[in-house]
């Protein structure tokens, strides 16, 4: 079928997926600020209501891109493709769910600590619950896109840009091939997709030269200076992948600055 069942697929998967993350983004937000107060007991309560919704929401998640990245690559290979039947951990971070999304109160009552306004201060827990519950999602479907172009036997694939806005960092990033046995990396509120390169030549690293030379035209007009080359500035030096404990490859700049284990101090 080619293209037009491809752009088909990507279409339908676009807009389940996007459908997906609305409904669970604001069905947690709603149990969060439904709550009559934020002590310990309303965490407890919270948690109990949203934990299974959210770990059913990945596990869908998860199914659907199986599901879409099986069919793509069944149609390039000219193949009939099974989903291979993506199974999620629940602790998709390595920590148990009921840690990380505890982590908003925590936020609430370190805030209030420091003589922050109440209003203020769930304004900044509710804030990082959006985050820890988009990025939950999109590590389900990181995860699930990994094992299942494993299983459909896809070496490579590329970023692909969702939506009508994305950051500069997924712009660039987009432009590059990757190898399947890398989780494609990602930062807090990303929502790209993976979609398959198949075949087993090595479509080199930059796959998509308009894209980038866009970005380059970008960057002159902004700094006054560029470089096709990736010299002037050198974007191997700005634009990066850092192993995180929790996220695994995650897409960052050069001058971000993370928490590491020297900076804990000892008790």
């Amino acid at each position: 079928m080619g293209e037009a069942l491809q752009a088909a697929l990507t279409e339908r998967y676009d807009a389940l997926s996007t459908s997906l993350r609305a409904r669970v983004v604001s069905f947690v937000l709603a149990a969060f600020d439904s709550l009559g107060s934020y002590r310990d007991a309303d965490a407890e309560t919270f948690l109990d209501r949203v934990l299974p919704t959210v770990l059913a929401a990945q596990q869908q998640m998860g199914s659907v891109t199986d599901a879409y990245l099986s069919a793509m690559i069944g149609d390039m290979l000219g193949t009939a493709a099974a989903p291979v039947g993506v199974q999620l951990p629940e602790a998709l971070r390595g920590v148990a769910p009921d840690e990380v999304y505890r982590r908003p109160f925590v936020t609430a009552y370190t805030a209030l600590s420091q003589g922050k306004a109440y209003a203020e201060a769930l304004g900044e827990a509710r804030t990082r619950l959006l985050s820890i519950t988009e990025t939950d999602l999109q590590l389900a479907r990181t995860h699930a896109a990994q094992e299942s172009m494993r299983a459909g036997g896809a070496q490579f694939f590329r970023r692909r840009l969702t939506g009508a806005k994305n950051c500069a960092l997924c712009t660039l990033a987009s432009t590059q091939r990757y190898r399947v046995e890398n989780l494609m990396p990602i930062h807090p509120g990303c929502d790209c997709k993976v979609e398959p390169l198949v075949g087993k030549r090595d479509p080199g690293q930059v796959i998509d030269e308009a894209t980038l030379k866009a970005a380059h035209a970008a960057v002159a007009k902004g700094i006054g200076q560029s470089d096709a080359g990736g010299r002037a500035p050198d974007y191997r030096d700005v634009i990066i992948t850092r192993q995180h404990g929790e996220y695994g490859p995650l897409l960052a700049v050069r001058r971000h600055e993370f928490t590491g284990p020297d900076d804990v101090p000892s008790p």
